[in-house]
């Protein structure tokens, strides 16, 4: 039996709802929410009002708390929360991957200075436990790459578009009546939040520590129907890929853009809000992870999971850090990609290596070439409006 565990809540939205549906319709934990701090006075709520405070302190600063979840939208305001707590003998339990993904070599270092926890398996792709299962799992294994669907709102949306034939609007739409995707979906289309998360899963898969700015992200709002077309013809579908993997012995590479999957991929039967990770590694080959990567409940779960675990005294190792010291991060790679373009101009500035493909009408161009990911990520060609980019293969 593990410890009693007494939870200051931040939050009460999708997620923190969520949780607290799981936890009171769970067993074998001794947990419960003491108080929640909420910041909107005037909403109403589902729960009695002696439950909530608008006073973070009321439970920062309370005695009897000894576990603080954090489940707000606020980055910044998190990382005060955070910060605050665990320099203050609190453990802690976050879904904010923004937070994380920012701060997490100073976190990790403030872990260690204080003895507290921090847990933050909800962060990264809902349901599916990926981070304890590297921490776990592969802590002595060699890994190759770590990829897949990250992100359950992109995935819906890009689902709709191949099964249903919607055009781009009608699909985000859908998934923001259904809560999938914010009012402003940009984090999520734009590949941002799928970006916290695999730096996350990159410092935890090979130790190295790399600042989300420093990472090239592009998303799905250009997807238009010529696109999906193109696709169908050749047998593809388009997901939203993050990635790390090594390039050598000391070198790794990580991006997330749209990638052409096919049939032969795990990743091509992930839809809707799913999440699919695949890992590879040196002895135990190519292993893949599915589950529910959007919705209170799914989340509510991997942040029970976490109470769970700090109730008794987990924590995490970070061993990676140790035994890939003096790996770094490189953008020096080619990439074999389709890019659609509206203006012959896009494609003459634009620095591609080589060209396999070139297709020109009145309505619809695009190349297929090898680019390096460096000119992807500095160059403004491959963003402006009327084009689009897609990786060609793994």
């Amino acid at each position: 039996m593990g410890k009693e565990i007494n939870i200051g809540l931040f939050g009460f939205g999708c997620v923190g709802k969520g949780l607290y549906d799981v936890l009171n319709n769970s067993k074998g934990i001794s947990a419960n929410i003491k108080k929640i701090a909420v910041k909107n006075r005037d909403k109403k709520r589902s729960l009695p009002s002696e439950y909530f405070t608008f006073n973070k302190y009321d439970l920062l600063d309370n005695p009897s708390i000894n576990l603080i979840v954090e489940l707000i939208d606020d980055a910044e305001e998190a990382y005060n929360i955070v910060t605050y707590a665990l320099k203050n003998g609190k453990n802690v339990v976050t879904a904010n991957k923004k937070l994380i993904a920012e701060h997490m070599e100073e976190l990790v270092s403030l872990q260690n200075e204080t003895g507290c926890s921090l847990l933050y398996e909800a962060a990264v792709c809902g349901s599916i436990p990926i981070i304890r299962t590297i921490e776990e799992y592969y802590v002595t294994e060699l890994l190759y790459s770590v990829q897949g669907i990250f992100n359950g709102s992109s995935n819906y949306i890009l689902s709709k578009t191949f099964a249903e034939g919607w055009p781009y609007d009608k699909a985000l739409k859908e998934a923001q009546d259904l809560g999938f995707a914010e009012t402003d979906p940009t984090l999520d289309v734009g590949g941002f939040d799928a970006k916290y998360k695999l730096v996350i899963l990159t410092a935890h898969s090979f130790g190295l520590y790399v600042r989300p700015e420093d990472v090239f992200n592009y998303g799905i709002q250009n997807l238009n129907m010529c696109d999906i077309q193109y696709a169908k013809e050749k047998g593809y579908k388009i997901k939203l890929i993050p990635k790390v993997y090594r390039v050598g012995e000391n070198e790794v590479t990580l991006y997330v853009m749209p990638q052409f999957v096919t049939n032969e991929s795990n990743l091509y039967r992930v839809d809707n809000e799913y999440n699919g990770v695949t890992v590879e590694a040196a002895f135990s080959d190519k292993q893949f992870f599915r589950g529910k990567g959007a919705g209170g409940h799914p989340t509510g779960s991997a942040v029970l999971s976490d109470i769970a675990a700090n109730s008794y005294n987990y924590k995490y190792e970070y061993h990676k850090n140790d035994i890939n010291s003096g790996i770094e991060y490189t953008r020096n790679i080619e990439l074999e990609i389709y890019f659609r373009y509206m203006n012959p101009e896009q494609f003459e500035k634009s620095k591609f290596i080589s060209i396999k493909e070139k297709h020109e009408s009145q309505d619809f161009n695009y190349v297929i070439g090898k680019v390096l990911l460096s000119d992807l990520m500095d160059d403004d060609y491959f963003s402006q409006e009327g084009s689009f980019v897609i990786q060609i293969g793994d």
